[in-house]
């Protein structure tokens, strides 16, 4: 069981939505700590997506709604130690 410091829910609150929102940028990963993760979605967002006709950026999109979703639905005690304890940078 993970410690809870009182910025996990915020985080966990800003990271799911802006999941939803901007997922396809990767803001939600750059919240969490994840720079690496973070870097890649914008990336194959940006650069995929002009190559692509935007299909990157759409599924980049979906794969940061999911995120997103599923950041929202973890209790807070499930989402610091899946996220935080455990390191786990996606899904």
């Amino acid at each position: 069981m993970a410690n809870l410091n009182p910025s996990h829910p915020t985080k966990q609150l800003l990271a799911g939505y802006c999941g939803i929102i901007l997922g396809a940028f990767g803001v939600h990963k750059f919240i969490l700590g994840y720079a690496s993760e973070g870097f890649i979605m914008l990336v194959i967002s940006v650069v995929g997506g002009s190559f692509t006709y935007g299909v990157a950026l759409l599924v980049m999109q979906l794969v940061g709604l999911i995120e997103g979703m599923i950041y929202l639905n973890k209790s807070s005690e499930g989402f610091v130690d899946t996220y935080f304890v455990n390191k786990q940078g996606w899904f």
